[in-house]
């Protein structure tokens, strides 16, 4: 190789990053010299002790109208190069390189930012080092400082700016130990076992270590992701029906009597030692908002099912969406809606999620959700041939099981390239009690299932509006009929034909993200056996 073309040759990433520190040590000197630093000590009075410290309980009791301008964290970007900003955030890692000189990560919101405190004269002082230095991870500090432009891009921090920080003051301290390390919490599967392997000495949080500390491990990346995403489901779900002339609504959670039948039912005294239970769901109630003329209604709201299932995808508490509508003609106008309020759903997801999927997908890696542009309806004796093809025996007027719904899910995919879809006309003798039976065949009901990647996420109908056959049904499926008696009477005084479904907010978010436990989608999880924190 010619000399003068190696001369010529860029410096790598390596050669420019021991040039930086170089730099920087340079700069550190430059300062502790100028501030006569090595002959100052730590435990002497600090004439820069304003610019740092506890800030007092009095401050923080709301004793004035402050004037300063908050930046948040993740709005601080190269374009605020040389501003001055205040942040609030909580400390999140801190490297001390000596004792003049200390780097903090301060997070806000799943944001990160690294702050810089070097000592110089009449500025930043040991002391003020050393304070910074002692700070317990996960405390709350006001951060005040100039922005500047690193030369190389930062691996550790989300913002690719730094701040040097000209004041610092600890709002509140956490514990000096925590029960969960947040970067611990944070790993995602494959890093703890190529760290394990490395020889770190990594720690695996197992799930229900992460619930019984649930406010530490809500701030995760993935975790801030997950609810953002899933506020931003019910969000669509509201914005969505409201367009389409839906009205929002709220029903009563304690009831005489069950909504759903069967024995999944939380039972309670009422006053006066009255039986009553908490609702399985809205049902009864926005059947009887739309027998009052609202048309169409909605509502977002907790459901209560006392069953004893220990699996990845039930709760015993969570949080219902749920739409009833009038029918002019078939029970196809509640499909329509489905469909169109799903896709648009995850077009939103898609093209405004995006960080926290790259959140979410960092700890709990995925594939994106495959769906269509108009969502596959299948019957469900179609999906039943489709199985008995593949060599799956089930009962054609039975309900299909978990693993059943899964072949389903993958024959589908590969068939139609589809990971949503609705499977419709349900053998009646599974459906609940109000469920219209077909009009051609009894055995089988105007009803329907929607699936996401092979497994269930709603379930809807056509309902019975006809008060002597809606007797008729609770009857046979052992309802006693006095206990829903206002309901039924509500269909004596005119009703229109009318259908609806019900959706579990935690399950839709929990399939979109392909994560393998409900109890990561809610935000403070009730099964068999967990009633807290």
């Amino acid at each position: 190789m010619d000399p003068q073309e190696d001369q010529t040759k860029k410096p790598s990433k390596k050669d420019l990053a021991k040039a930086e520190r170089l730099r920087r040590k340079q700069e550190l000197a430059a300062a502790s010299a100028a501030a006569g630093v090595s002959s100052v000590s730590i435990d002497e009075p600090d004439p820069l002790a304003a610019n740092y410290g506890e800030i007092p309980l009095i401050e923080l009791q709301s004793k004035s109208i402050a004037s300063q301008e908050w930046t948040e964290i993740g709005a601080l970007a190269e374009k605020l190069k040389d501003a001055n900003v205040l942040v609030r955030g909580r400390v999140h890692s801190i490297r001390a390189v000596s004792k003049k000189m200390v780097f903090v990560v301060v997070r806000e919101k799943g944001c990160t930012v690294q702050c810089v405190l070097t000592v110089k004269p009449e500025k930043i002082s040991l002391q003020m080092v050393k304070f910074v230095t002692n700070l317990n991870k996960e405390s709350f500090v006001d951060v005040q400082g100039v922005i500047s432009v690193p030369e190389n891009p930062l691996k550790a921090t989300t913002q690719q700016v730094e701040i040097q920080v000209n004041k610092i003051y600890c709002v509140n301290k956490a514990l000096p130990t925590l029960p969960i390390n947040i970067e611990d919490a944070a790993r995602s599967e494959s890093e703890i076992e190529a760290g394990l392997q490395a020889g770190e000495q990594f720690v695996r949080v197992n799930q229900d270590t992460r619930l019984n500390n649930r406010v530490l491990d809500l701030r995760t990346p993935a975790n801030q992701g997950i609810f953002r995403i899933q506020y931003q489901v019910e969000k669509i779900f509201r914005h969505f029906l409201e367009d389409e002339g839906f009205v929002g609504i709220h029903t009563p959670k304690l009831m005489g009597g069950s909504s759903e039948g069967g024995s999944a039912v939380f039972r309670l005294q009422y006053k006066g030692g009255v039986p009553a239970c908490l609702a399985q769901s809205p049902q009864l109630h926005k059947q009887m908002s739309i027998c009052g003329d609202f048309g169409r209604v909605f509502e977002v709201g907790p459901v209560f099912r006392a069953e004893d299932s220990f699996t990845h995808r039930h709760l015993c508490e969570f949080t219902g969406l749920d739409v009833e509508m009038e029918i002019k003609q078939h029970y196809s106008e509640v499909m329509d809606i489905v469909d169109r309020l799903f896709v648009a759903m995850f077009d939103h997801l898609k093209q405004n999620c995006q960080k926290e999927l790259e959140a979410v997908g960092k700890q709990y890696p995925f594939e994106p959700l495959e769906y269509l542009p108009k969502t596959l309806r299948l019957t469900f004796q179609e999906g039943v041939q489709m199985l008995k093809e593949a060599g799956v025996e089930v009962d054609p007027l039975g309900d299909l099981n978990t693993e059943a719904e899964r072949r389903l899910g993958q024959l589908v995919f590969e068939k139609y390239k589809t990971q949503f879809y609705i499977l419709h006309r349900y053998p009646l003798a599974v459906r609940p009690f109000y469920t219209m039976p077909c009009p051609d065949d009894s055995a089988y009901s105007n009803s329907f299932d929607v699936f996401i990647r092979g497994e269930e996420i709603i379930s809807g109908a056509q309902r019975v509006h006809v008060p002597e056959f809606l007797e008729e049904r609770a009857q046979a499926c052992g309802i006693d009929v006095k206990t829903i008696s206002t309901y039924i009477d509500s269909f004596r005084y005119g009703a229109p034909p009318h259908g609806g479904f019900g959706v579990g907010l935690e399950r839709v978010v929990m399939l979109y993200c392909n994560l393998n436990n409900i109890r990561k989608t809610s935000l403070f999880p009730r099964d068999p056996q967990r009633i807290a924190p």
